[in-house]
């Protein structure tokens, strides 16, 4: 029997080998010099945002861009806002509920100074009786007004109240013309702003908003705990405006706070709600009963394009206002052997 050929028939002629190995050789030239440029690349851009870090004084200057950085660091994204403002949620609703719990004040009272405060006339018919999930709603509303126009739509940066009115007109002038420019500003100006809002401008606040309800339970000792909601908002517009240029191309946007007017139409893109809707689930319209957590959004300018005026923005909402609407608040404000009468009339 013979044996089996050991020769294989698959085999390449030399020319056509050194071909193969010369086209190789330079397929990989070209690859290292890709390599190279693009760690080039990095290197120069890495030395650019140092140079900003530099420039704006921020923590990170002297640290290599590629290095690890501190857990959170001073940037802002989309869970540091959603993890801050469930914190401060959850603040503002301990301290609706404490003020009904240890302020002397009769509930009823509460209920028409935060209307007072708030509603337009004509909006307070839902209102009618002064129940305690009514008047803890409103409490919570009372204080998302303070916190939006008082802290994060204003920038706080020095203690004085004047002078926090003339820098935000300042920020709003130069991102009107040069968006990067107006958030380098901005940032630097954070970089050296207060550590902590001074008590008599935490009051100021909290009487300019809601002036009828800080007349009942603003008091120098503060035994509510007023102050420091306030200041922990502080804290949440300075992490929201602050944020270094390691934020990314989002940097050159700024936040501002929205809170939808009581009785005014649920708008899905705009508010969460926080108790079922049964209105809304059987597609009728409904309102808003109470605001119990401003809104959030980011203005940038408007990318160049057709129709694209000059200075035109973008608002898109990143958080939205969370809102009990008119039939779930008044629902939950009657014991269940109590049905609810019909909402109001539209």
């Amino acid at each position: 029997m013979a044996a089996p050929s050991i020769h294989n028939t698959d085999h390449v002629s030399g020319e056509q080998y050194r071909y193969a190995l010369t086209n190789f050789a330079i397929a990989h030239q070209k690859v290292e010099e890709q390599r190279a440029q693009l760690e080039e690349q990095e290197r120069q851009i890495a030395r650019l945002q140092e140079r900003i870090a530099a420039l704006e004084g921020s923590p990170f200057a002297v640290q290599p861009l590629s290095g690890p950085r501190a857990a959170g660091g001073s940037s802002v994204d989309d869970f540091s806002i959603k993890n801050t403002a469930s914190q401060l949620e959850r603040t503002i609703n301990r301290w609706a509920g404490e003020v009904l719990r240890l302020s002397s004040v009769p509930a009823a009272a509460l209920q028409d100074a935060a209307l007072a405060d708030l509603a337009a006339a004509g909006e307070t018919a839902l209102f009618t009786d002064a129940r305690p999930m009514m008047v803890q709603s409103l409490l919570r509303h009372a204080m998302a007004e303070a916190i939006s126009e008082g802290i994060i739509n204003c920038l706080i940066v020095t203690s004085s109240a004047e002078a926090n009115v003339q820098l935000t007109h300042i920020h709003e002038h130069l991102f009107a013309r040069d968006p990067t420019v107006a958030a380098v500003w901005r940032r630097q100006s954070f970089s050296a702003a207060v550590e902590n809002v001074a008590p008599e401008m935490t009051r100021m606040i909290f009487q300019e908003h809601v002036p009828s309800l800080a007349a009942l339970l603003d008091s120098p000792d503060d035994p509510l705990g007023t102050r420091a909601v306030l200041e922990d908002a502080y804290r949440f517009s300075r992490m929201l405006h602050g944020a270094p240029a390691a934020a990314g191309p989002g940097a050159d946007a700024f936040y501002r706070s929205f809170v939808p007017e009581l009785a005014s139409t649920l708008y899905p893109r705009q508010v969460e709600l926080a108790k079922r809707c049964r209105r809304s689930e059987r597609g009728e319209l409904d309102r808003v009963g109470a605001t119990i957590f401003p809104g959030l959004v980011k203005v940038s300018r408007t990318p160049p394009g057709p129709g694209v005026a000059t200075g035109d923005t973008t608002q898109t909402v990143v958080r939205r206002a969370q809102v009990i609407c008119e039939c779930a608040l008044q629902a939950t404000s009657y014991p269940a052997s109590a049905p609810p009468p019909p909402p109001p009339t539209m």
